[in-house]
C-alpha cells in the first residue's frame, strides 16, 4: 500500500486534472452507453416499451437522491482526509460511506417497492406503458443496494488520486451489460441465428443488474485487499460511527436536495409532455439519454476536479484549487461546443439510431436542436460548481436548483402547455433558458468565496 498523498498536489496541474478526469469521463461514458444500448434494444420492441421505460427512469431516479448526499458528503470528507496525510481517517470515511449508504439503499428500496405502482399510474394510463415500467423497474430496485455500493468503491478510489481503476471496472461492466442485453431479451439474437431467453424488457433490466453486481465485486476487492492507496477492513464496515455518519448525511444534503428539485421538476416536465401523447414520451425519453450521456465528460471533469479541489484544500492550497476550477471549465465548454455542432448536423441519424417510428422521430429532431446548446451552460455550471463538492460548501447547488428549474423553467412550461397552448418544441427551449439561469447564480456563489475557507 502506497503512502504517497500528494499525487494531485505536486507537478503539472493540467497534466493531473486529465489524469484524473479523462479516465473517469471514459469510464462514465462507456458505462452509460449501456443506458443507451437499453433504450436501443427495448426500441426494437415498441415506443410503450420506451415510454415506459422513460417514465420508470424518472422516478427511479428519486431515489439517488440518497445517493447523492451521502456520496457528495464522502468525496469531501475522502479527499480532504487523504490531502491531509491521515490514513486512519480516510479508512474510516471510506468504510463508514459503505456502509451507511448500503443501509439507506435498503431501506429507500424498500419505500420504493410499495409505491411504484401507485407513481406510474399518476404519469400514464397507458396498461402497455406501465407494465413495461414494472417489468423493468422491479428487478432494478430490489438491487439498489448493490448499485449504491459500486457508486461508493468508485468515488473512494478517484479520492485517492486513482482514476484510471475506476474507469477499468467501467468498461467491465459496460460491455458485459451490451453482450447481456439481446441475450436476454430476445427471442433470437438480433443478427444471428443464436436463441436468446426473450425476457423482453425484463431482461434490459436483468442485463444492467448483473453489470453492477460484478462492478461492485471487483472495486470492493481491491478496497479490502490493499490493492488500492488505502486498505479497508471488512469488520469496520458493520460498524455505524455516528459522527462520521451525521457528516455524510449533512454535508451533501443541499446537493441532495439540489437534485431532488431538479429531478422532481423532471418529472413535472415528464407530465407535462404526457399531454402530447406516447410518442412524444418516447422523444423525451430518449432525449434523456442522449443527453444523460453527453453529460458525461461534464461529470467526469466535475468528478476530477472536486477530486483534486478537496485534496488542495486538505493541504490549504487555495490558488491551485482556483486553477484547476479554471481549466476544468474551459475544457467544459470546448468538448459541449463539439457536441452541439454535431448535434445541429446529425439530428436525424441520432434519433433514428434509437427508434424506427417516424412519429417519434420527428419530435425528437427539432428536441436535439433546441435542447442541446444548454449543454455549454450546463459545462460553466459543473466546472465551477466543482469547488462545491470538494470543499463541502454546497448550498449554491441547492439555489441554483431551486431558482432556475422551480423559479425560471417549470413557470415557463405550465404557461406554455395549459395557458398558451403551445407547440411541444417552446418546451424544449425552457432547459436553455433554465441552464442559464443557474450559470448566474453558481458564477455568484464562486465568486463570493465561501467555499475557499470551508472544511470538513
Amino acid at each position: 500500500m502506497t503512502t504517497d498523498t500528494n499525487d494531485l498536489l505536486t507537478g503539472d496541474l493540467k497534466r493531473n486534472l486529465l489524469k484524473m478526469s479523462i479516465p473517469t469521463m471514459l469510464g462514465f461514458l462507456l458505462q452509460s452507453v449501456y443506458d443507451i444500448v437499453d433504450i436501443i434494444w427495448i426500441g426494437r420492441i415498441s415506443s410503450s416499451a420506451v415510454a415506459g421505460v422513460t417514465l420508470f427512469s424518472t422516478i427511479f431516479w428519486m431515489v439517488d437522491i440518497l445517493n447523492e448526499i451521502i456520496g457528495t458528503s464522502s468525496i469531501s470528507l475522502i479527499s480532504q482526509s487523504y490531502g491531509s496525510k491521515d490514513q486512519n481517517k480516510t479508512s474510516l470515511a471510506i468504510e463508514q460511506t459503505l456502509i451507511f449508504k448500503a443501509l439507506v439503499a435498503v431501506i429507500a428500496a424498500i419505500i420504493m417497492l410499495l409505491t411504484i405502482k401507485p407513481l406510474l399510474n399518476i404519469f400514464s394510463k397507458d396498461t402497455n406503458v406501465i407494465q413495461s415500467a414494472l417489468q423493468y423497474g422491479y428487478i432494478r430496485i430490489f438491487f439498489l443496494p448493490i448499485m449504491f455500493s459500486s457508486y461508493t468503491v468508485n468515488t473512494a478510489l478517484r479520492c485517492l488520486g486513482d482514476a484510471k481503476t475506476p474507469m477499468k471496472i467501467m468498461i467491465v461492466s459496460s460491455i458485459l451489460n451490451v453482450v447481456l442485453d439481446p441475450i436476454f431479451m430476445f427471442e433470437t439474437i438480433p443478427g444471428t441465428s443464436i436463441p436468446g431467453l426473450n425476457l423482453g424488457v425484463l431482461g434490459a433490466g436483468i442485463a444492467t443488474v448483473i453489470s453492477t453486481v460484478v462492478a461492485f465485486i471487483i472495486g470492493f476487492y481491491i478496497l479490502i485487499s490493499g490493492k488500492g492507496k488505502i486498505k479497508i477492513k471488512i469488520k469496520n464496515i458493520f460498524k455505524l460511527d455516528l459522527e462520521i455518519d451525521k457528516k455524510l448525511l449533512t454535508i451533501g444534503l443541499p446537493s441532495g436536495v439540489e437534485m431532488l428539485f431538479r429531478q422532481f421538476s423532471g418529472m413535472i416536465t415528464i407530465y407535462f409532455v404526457s399531454d402530447y401523447g406516447t410518442n412524444a414520451l418516447a422523444a423525451i425519453g430518449i432525449g434523456n439519454k442522449l443527453f444523460n450521456f453527453a453529460f458525461m465528460p461534464l461529470l467526469g471533469f466535475a468528478i476530477g476536479s472536486s477530486s483534486i479541489v478537496g485534496q488542495c484544500l486538505g493541504a490549504e492550497n487555495i490558488s491551485r484549487a482556483k486553477e484547476t476550477v479554471k481549466y476544468s471549465t474551459l475544457i467544459n465548454i470546448s468538448l459541449m461546443c463539439l457536441l452541439t455542432i454535431m448535434a445541429f448536423l446529425f439530428p436525424s441519424f441520432i434519433m433514428k439510431s434509437f427508434i424506427k417510428d417516424p412519429a417519434v422521430i420527428d419530435i425528437g429532431i427539432p428536441m436535439i436542436k433546441i435542447m442541446t446548446p444548454a449543454l455549454i451552460a450546463s459545462g460553466v455550471s459543473m466546472g465551477l460548481g466543482s469547488v462545491f463538492s470538494g470543499s463541502g460548501h454546497n448550498t449554491p447547488f441547492m439555489l441554483s436548483s431551486l431558482i432556475s428549474r422551480w423559479g425560471v423553467q417549470i413557470p415557463l412550461i405550465a404557461i406554455m402547455v395549459r395557458v398558451l397552448k403551445l407547440p411541444m418544441n417552446y418546451i424544449w427551449s425552457t432547459f436553455l433558458i433554465a441552464n442559464i439561469v443557474e450559470v448566474i447564480v453558481v458564477y455568484v456563489f464562486y465568486k463570493k468565496g465561501t467555499w475557499e475557507h470551508k472544511r470538513v
